[in-house]
This record gives C-alpha cells, sequence and structure tokens, in this order.
C-alpha cells in the first residue's frame, strides 16, 4: 500500500464515480480501476459495489476513509515541511553587547516578516551582518542606519530624583555614579558634569554591564535611552545632547547572499525602524 493507493480510494470514495475520480487524479479510469483493485486485494475486503450509475463505498470503505484522510493528511504536511526548509535563506545575524533587548526584538520580527528566511543569531562581531552602533563598525564595513537613540540619566529604583524630566550636573555633585572608561559616550559625560565629576566612580566594561549595576542600586549612569532596566527610571541630563547611531553593519561581499540584500532591502527606505 503506497499513498497514490490511498489518494485514488479518497477520490472514489468522494466522487462515487470511477470516471469523475480519474478525471480529478488525470489518470485513466483503466488505471484507477486497478489501482482501487489492488488496494482491495491487499487489504482483502471489497472497498465499492458497482452500481448503474457508479459505486456505493462498502462499510469497510467506510472504515478506511477516515485513516485514509489523515495518513494523506501527515504525509502531505512532511512533505511541506522539509521542502520548505530546504529552500529556506539562512541568515546569520550578530548582535553586539550594548544593543537593547527591545531593538533586537523588533529586528528578529521584522526580519521573520520574510517568511523564507531562517535566521540565527549570534553574539559579537561575526555572521552575515551584525545589529551594532556606527562607531564600532570597522573600517572597510558598510553601515545602514536602522536608530538614532539619544543618551540619558539612568536613575535606580526609589532615586529622588525619579520623575524629574531634565536633571542638571549640579544636582548629582552627591551621586555614586557608575561609569564605561572605555565607550566614547563617557568623554562627553566628563565634558558635561565639569566640577562635578566623581572622583571615584564604579566601573564597567561595557553599557549593558553598567545598566545591570544601576538595577542593583550601585549608583546613576549615563546610557542609550534601550539599556534603562525596566525598574528603573530615566531623566535627561541637562546640556549638550549625545547620541549614537545603530544600524546594520556588514561588509561588501555579504551582498552577495540573498537573504542579507532581502533584508536591506526591506530597511532602506526607513530610519527609525526599530523604534
Amino acid at each position: 500500500m503506497d499513498i497514490r493507493s490511498l489518494r485514488a480510494f479518497v477520490a472514489v470514495f468522494e466522487e462515487h464515480n470511477i470516471t469523475l475520480a480519474a478525471a480529478r487524479l488525470f489518470i485513466t479510469q483503466p488505471t484507477l480501476s486497478a489501482t482501487i483493485k489492488a488496494l482491495e486485494e491487499e487489504l482483502a475486503v471489497n472497498l465499492f459495489a458497482r452500481q448503474a450509475r457508479g459505486v456505493e463505498p462498502t462499510e469497510a470503505a467506510h472504515r478506511l476513509y477516515p485513516r485514509a484522510k489523515r495518513l494523506i493528511a501527515d504525509t502531505e504536511a512532511l512533505t511541506s515541511e522539509f521542502r520548505d526548509h530546504s529552500h529556506c535563506l539562512e541568515l546569520v545575524i550578530g548582535i553586539e553587547s550594548d544593543i537593547g533587548s527591545r531593538l533586537i526584538a523588533s529586528l528578529v520580527s521584522q526580519t521573520l516578516q520574510h517568511r523564507g528566511i531562517r535566521l540565527t543569531l549570534e553574539e559579537g562581531c561575526c555572521g552575515d551582518l551584525r545589529l551594532g552602533c556606527e562607531s564600532l563598525r570597522c573600517g572597510d564595513e558598510l553601515f545602514l542606519p536602522l536608530l538614532e537613540e539619544e543618551f540619558v540619566l539612568v536613575l535606580p529604583q526609589g532615586h529622588p530624583l525619579t520623575g524629574q524630566e531634565t536633571i542638571s550636573p549640579t544636582q548629582l555633585g552627591r551621586e555614586n555614579w557608575v561609569m564605561c572608561p572605555r565607550h566614547d559616550s563617557q568623554q562627553r559625560l566628563l565634558a558635561i558634569l565639569g566640577n562635578q565629576t566623581p572622583a571615584y566612580p564604579q566601573r564597567a566594561a561595557s553599557l549593558h554591564l553598567a545598566a545591570n549595576m544601576v538595577a542593583a542600586g550601585v549608583g546613576i549612569a549615563w546610557l542609550p535611552r534601550s539599556l534603562c532596566p525596566q525598574a528603573c527610571t530615566w531623566g535627561r541630563l541637562q546640556g549638550p545632547s549625545f547620541k549614537r547611531r545603530i544600524g546594520l553593519c556588514y561588509a561588501a561581499d555579504a551582498l552577495r547572499s540573498p537573504a542579507v540584500t532581502m533584508l536591506l532591502n526591506h530597511f532602506k527606505p526607513m530610519l527609525s525602524v526599530l523604534e
């Protein structure tokens, strides 16, 4: 017994007519009759009683019909699953450490709008292209900007300045700070703070880790808005604004990948698409 025999049986059962079932299956009537006869011999039952104007399913046929339909459906689903995967475009996107989870979720959601893409996320500078800051792209990489994101003053839960939209440096003279000496934004922060610069701040190797330290109540930090932990609040630090550009970094030869080209074409008409 094979799936073709079951399809032939289902067609005859539903049409109640060999000629109509043969036309539905695009086969000849003798071929269909031979297929049904072989199935009956294999099962050792009569499936149809011949009538003057067609055929009438027997009790055995009524028992076989729902099982045959399930087997056909399962076979088609299995075939579709593997066929779909074989035609997927593989895409690997690297994610830099200082990208907020909301931005990552937005990128994933928009990428998977293309149903032909099978996506893999990796940490760090890797993949066919990566989501990261323009300031950290390699010299020979191309960059597609997706979002401009401002830096804000992130405050731990219950901080006295919570709810104040703009905060002046003079209000921060006695604050404990968490800073990221390796990050270029911190030089701008020192210029804004002036004589209110903390002498002995706590340190973090990344903006993401600094956000975790703020959430733990260690101190305040100047961070991209998307990195503000859920339990924390934020306000704008009075002074010159500072923004970073988030986008897709990729080498020129990455354009050989159909998945990369598809994704870039999706994002190119838009700015701030991850907001």
